[in-house]
């Protein structure tokens, strides 16, 4: 695929002699106007903020931190046992407002990017996630409208399958998967939720609890 060079300064080596990325976060930019705002504002200095991909809405990808380096995307986050998530992650942002659908060439692009990545550094289709899940409570994006789906579908992310769960044990479940970060159990169902039944509210049951279940019996962390 084609890809744009534009570098930003944003950026410093991996940290605790990390090497190679082993996740992927997804996020949107939250800006309108295309994706050129949002590359100047991660390629400028006083922002401190970057990622390693920006993807167009016509499906255009521009490189602004080499995958070896450690971009400045995730913050304080949290995935399946480990924090620094800046170290270990390839951060991709998709040029999208938080409240349109994600055009067809994007997701064709974001596809096709994923595969290289996931290919060239050997990274479990369990670790393509969202900022929200990493994030939770903190962050909402890739947002409700993402479609995970089609992306599980293509073996670069996960999807679950139903099977029995019981709704009381849907927290330790969700924890066994990945979100094990140290937030509120409302702010866990909420992240969870997001991703996987957009929409949902009140306690946990019998559905987030098969989904929660499957997901820790298939990909435990």
């Amino acid at each position: 695929m084609r890809i744009t060079e534009r570098p930003s300064p944003n950026h410093g080596p991996r940290r605790d002699g990390t090497t190679r990325p082993d996740l992927i976060v997804l996020h949107y930019t939250a800006m309108r106007g295309g994706p050129g705002p949002a590359i100047k504002r991660l390629c400028d200095p006083a922002t401190e903020v970057s990622c390693h991909y920006v993807i167009g809405e016509a499906g255009d990808v521009t490189r602004l931190v080499p995958d070896h380096l450690r971009a400045w995307h995730a913050g304080a986050g949290r995935w399946r046992g480990r924090d620094d998530v800046n170290s270990r992650s390839i951060g991709i942002e998709l040029s999208n407002d938080g409240a349109s659908p994600f055009p067809a060439p994007q997701m064709d692009a974001l596809e096709t990017l994923l595969a290289d990545l996931i290919a060239r550094h050997g990274i479990l289709p369990v670790n393509v996630i969202g900022h929200s899940d990493c994030a939770p409570g903190r962050k909402i994006d890739p947002g409700p409208r993402f479609d995970w789906c089609r992306l599980a579908r293509g073996g670069l992310s996960v999807w679950p399958e139903r099977r029995a769960g019981d709704p009381a044990a849907f927290h330790d479940h969700a924890r066994s998967f990945g979100y094990d970060a140290a937030v509120s159990d409302e702010t866990r169902l909420a992240a969870f939720r997001l991703r996987f039944r957009p929409g949902a509210d009140g306690p946990p049951d019998a559905t987030d609890a098969a989904l929660a279940a499957d997901l820790a019996a298939r990909f435990p962390a």
